[in-house]
């Protein structure tokens, strides 16, 4: 399955709490769309957010976040693991 790595530039208001339950509202609505929300790193002093996602398309990845909670995405990348 492809894995994708999204990117949120600026998350207005920003805190370790509020990312923890955007992710929460992800993880309980990927199934629907066949992804898996994996991991998620974040800077509360830029609003910066990364998302690690494997999901079957672009537009599963982008379905969960819209539905979950509305926070799009900046970015959308399909990454490969190394080691």
């Amino acid at each position: 399955m492809p894995l994708y790595m999204d990117i949120h530039h600026h998350v207005e208001g920003l805190t370790a709490e509020a990312i923890g339950h955007a992710h929460e509202a992800d993880v309980k609505t990927q199934q629907k769309y066949g992804a898996k929300y994996l991991r998620y790193w974040f800077d509360e002093g830029t609003g910066k957010v990364f998302c690690l996602i494997e999901a079957p398309s672009r537009e599963a990845a982008i379905a969960v976040h819209q539905e979950a909670h509305g926070l799009l995405a900046d970015e959308l990348i399909e990454v490969k693991e190394g080691s």
